[in-house]
Formats: structure tokens, C-alpha cells, sequence
């Protein structure tokens, strides 16, 4: 059997969707606009979900909620990556700290 979770009254099976990770949040960023930050520690070499996906090669990539909000840097601490055909992830780089905004070097655009 699953395990659950209620939030507000609803209970969710553990592998429902999730938008984004447990482990990340969004909010103000001093980057620009809204940031991917973590609400706990998380170790380097994590790869934590699906940032962008094609339909078709004649598509466009289109981005999920986790890739939505992830911000450039020049010493990103987080990297995107082709995971599969037309799907890319977000993997860190290195540790990363509660608190810390999630960034990546920008490379699609």
C-alpha cells in the first residue's frame, strides 16, 4: 500500500505529481523576478526532475514548473541536462544549502 499525505484536508498518495520536489520552493529572487529555491540540504549529484520537454523535434522545448523558474548564473550550482530523447533534468552540481537559489548556466536559449 502507499503511503499518503494530507494537506488541507486532501490526501495525496506518496508518488502523486508534484509541480516541484519537496525539497524546492519559488520566491523573490535577487537574481530576477522569482527563483528555484532549496527548503532544505541537498547533496551534489542529485537530479531532481524534468526542466523541459519536446512534443515532436519540431517543437519548441517547453518548460515544466521545476524548469519555469531556475535563473542564470555564471557559477550555477545546478545543471540541465538531456535526460532522455525530448526530455531534459535538473541535476546539482555540487551540495546545496537551505536557502540557497538553484541556478544553472544558461545553454537552450
Amino acid at each position: 500500500m502507499l503511503e499518503s499525505t494530507t494537506v488541507a484536508n486532501k490526501t495525496f498518495a506518496k508518488d502523486s505529481y508534484r509541480p516541484l520536489p519537496k525539497c524546492l520552493t519559488i520566491r523573490d529572487s535577487n537574481i530576477d523576478g522569482l527563483g528555484l529555491f532549496a527548503t532544505e540540504d541537498i547533496p551534489g549529484a542529485v537530479y531532481l526532475g524534468e526542466t523541459h520537454f519536446k512534443i515532436d523535434a519540431a517543437e519548441d522545448w517547453l518548460r515544466t514548473p521545476l524548469g519555469g523558474f531556475i535563473n542564470h548564473s555564471e557559477a550555477s550550482n545546478a545543471s540541465i541536462e538531456l535526460s532522455d530523447n525530448n526530455f531534459r533534468g535538473l541535476t546539482t552540481n555540487r551540495a546545496i544549502l537551505e536557502g540557497e537559489e538553484i541556478t544553472v548556466t544558461y545553454t537552450l536559449y
